[in-house]
């Protein structure tokens, strides 16, 4: 198939290794010119390089390009993959340090102690929106994929701002379900099931197995074997303590990022303090600085050697198979017309959770084809939980939309209110105006007034 990917941060870590794989071994596509865009030169190179070697490795036919120019790398993309962070890791952790200063915590802290802080996004929804209007200008036709956080405000936002668009979320986080499904013992070939919600929020209301209803077989798994998969050194996992408790007072079983480090450790309860956490087996900072920072910056560094190295073999790098991330099916269904159910974010216009507001972003099945992405309604969320979901991730995401369109202190000060470990006026006002007098947020202190 003769089309055009434009790869937008091509250079990331996460998203090379993966996309590098999948391109690779999809036959299908194998016409396809693919444009690696970066505007880290050294982190472009060294990606670009080691898609050329793999590619030779495995015998495909792409056409790889690498650019540090948008306009260009956009210039007849059919579609265009955005997985850019336009503010470093160090600006987070600075962000943080300084949060916990003033009394905050991780868990349950989804706009401030967690890698999708409102300071991060904010440099994110100024990159989603521009790459939208160059889109708008160079390739209307083509479908923007939003990989990078934040994939809930990002797809919200520019569904709402280009409704015309062809725009589409995705996360990884729902293949969580599947190491569930694994622990009950089952094969996942014989599941099928339902977890709807809004991204970093979703939940298992519906698992059936070769027909019967599976929950019975997830009380039996945490009355005579969860805890035997709880050692002391396993932590924030998302089949721990914590995800279970939540299963029992809800009834839905939180997958993968809910209740986890990677969609900001929710609920707060878990979290009141050190010694809550140790007893729920919970380390979100641990999980952070000891596991996810370091994994990123070892990829980096494995790229880097392995491009540079003539004699190192890609294909032990990066892997023979493709991965499970949906991102280069979903091209391949929509440019081939192969129809297949994929987990996706778009806006809520069919009300597929009843419950949540129509112009906002949710996680659903959806029926990917020529046709385009046409989202499957569900059955929804039991309604304690969809009370959680418009509380705890509507209402802030609406609130830090709505201070970044306006470009408003004040609704940013009331971002910061709405989080639970907020306890005055005076607290939130003290950690945002120290945030905001980092010398490298002039732009942001520009911004909101």
């Amino acid at each position: 198939m003769s089309i055009k990917i434009s790869l937008i941060g091509a250079g990331s870590a996460v998203f090379s290794l993966s996309m590098i794989r999948d391109l690779c071994l999809t036959p299908s596509l194998e016409d396809a010119t693919v444009s690696f865009m970066d505007i880290d030169p050294a982190r472009l190179d060294a990606a670009h390089a080691l898609a050329v070697r793999y590619a030779q490795s495995v015998g495909s036919k792409l056409r790889l390009e690498k650019t540090t120019d948008r306009l260009a790398s956009l210039d007849g993309a059919d579609f265009v993959l955005n997985s850019a962070l336009a503010a470093g890791h160090h600006r987070l952790r600075d962000g943080w340090e300084i949060a916990r200063r003033h009394g905050y915590r991780m868990g349950g802290s989804l706009h401030i102690v967690h890698d999708e802080a409102f300071w991060i996004n904010f440099y994110q929804l100024k990159l989603f929106d521009s790459i939208l209007q160059d889109m708008q200008r160079i390739c209307p036709d083509a479908w923007y994929i939003q990989i990078a956080n934040s994939v809930l405000s990002g797809t919200t936002m520019l569904g709402r701002k280009y409704p015309q668009a062809k725009i589409v979320g995705l996360c990884h986080g729902f293949h969580g379900v599947y190491s569930l499904i694994r622990a009950l013992g089952l094969d996942p070939a014989d599941c099928h099931f339902e977890l709807p919600g809004v991204n970093h929020f979703l939940f298992l209301t519906h698992l059936y197995h070769k027909g019967q209803d599976a929950f019975p077989l997830i009380d039996r798994w945490i009355e005579t074997q969860a805890a035997k998969g709880w050692p002391t050194d396993w932590l924030s996992s998302d089949l721990g303590p914590a995800p279970v408790d939540v299963y029992k007072r809800f009834g839905a079983f939180p997958i993968g990022d809910t209740a986890t480090p990677g969609g900001g450790s929710w609920p707060w309860w878990y979290h009141t303090d050190d010694a809550a956490e140790a007893r729920w087996q919970e380390a979100p900072i641990d999980w952070y600085y000891k596991w996810y920072f370091p994994a990123l910056e070892k990829n980096i560094a494995e790229i880097r050697r392995v491009s540079a190295d003539p004699a190192a073999n890609p294909v032990e790098l990066v892997g023979p198979e493709k991965s499970n991330e949906s991102a280069i099916r979903i091209i391949e269904s929509i440019a081939c017309d192969l129809p297949q159910t994929y987990i996706v974010n778009i806006l809520n216009v069919g009300e597929f959770v009843p419950g949540v507001p129509r112009d906002f972003s949710v996680e659903i099945p959806a029926l990917v084809s020529k046709l385009g992405i046409q989202g499957i309604r569900t059955n929804g969320l039991p309604r304690p939980l969809l009370a959680h979901v418009l509380r705890d991730r509507v209402a802030p995401v609406e609130m830090e939309l709505a201070a970044y369109e306006q470009g408003s202190k004040q609704l940013l000060r009331q971002l910061i209110m709405l989080d639970p470990w907020t306890r005055s006026v005076e607290q939130a006002d003290a950690f945002l105006d120290e945030l905001l007098a980092l010398p490298y947020h002039e732009e942001m202190r520009e911004h909101y007034r």
